[in-house]
């Protein structure tokens, strides 16, 4: 896909752009990247994820709003993915915003397509949002998250679990891991 009149697009010119196709795209660089399909573990594994997020966020009682994909985060100038999932806590975005501002949680399920993306420059990235507290990358086969956490001295503290509950906090939220697999 190429950019408009062949100059890197912006992220405002981007959501512009991609509201009026139906696909699915990231902006990579300021060229807009359409986004593969999906497997059916991936989707499974996206959704049961969001789903535990969902049911932590409803135990704390706390301003924090789930989503699933869909959702646009801005990384950069000419750079904006889609997390598979993300938790926002505060002041919630509007029903029809695109982009959610201040992310905390952003989850990744891996996928043989976008393994090396989501391991290497959405981590960089995601983590160049001074909101963000978490990444979560969800990999299916293996059964595992690796968890990316960014601490108050601003460390990334890294953890790969299969089982037990991680603890997200800030915002406060405790997940069971196993739900991210088990049906």
């Amino acid at each position: 896909m190429s950019a408009i009149d062949n100059k890197k697009m912006t992220v405002d010119e981007y959501l512009v752009w991609a509201e009026a196709r139906p696909e699915r795209y990231e902006l990579i660089n300021g060229a807009p990247v359409a986004m593969s399909p999906e497997r059916v573990r991936h989707t499974k594994i996206k959704a049961r994820a969001y789903l535990a997020l969902l049911e932590a966020a409803k135990r704390t009682q706390g301003e924090c709003l789930v989503l699933m994909d869909g959702a646009t985060v801005r990384v950069a100038e000419h750079l904006c993915y889609e997390p598979d999932a993300l938790v926002c806590c505060g002041e919630p975005p509007s029903d029809d915003d695109i982009e959610v501002q201040n992310p905390v949680i952003i989850i990744e399920v891996l996928s043989p397509t976008t393994r090396h993306v989501d391991t290497g420059s959405k981590f960089t990235g995601y983590f160049s949002i001074k909101s963000v507290r978490h990444y979560l990358i969800v990999d299916a086969e293996r059964e595992v998250v690796i968890h990316h956490y960014r601490n108050e001295d601003g460390e990334i503290i890294s953890t790969i679990r299969s089982d037990g509950a991680l603890s997200l906090d800030p915002p406060g939220l405790e997940v069971k891991l196993r739900a991210f697999f088990e049906e």
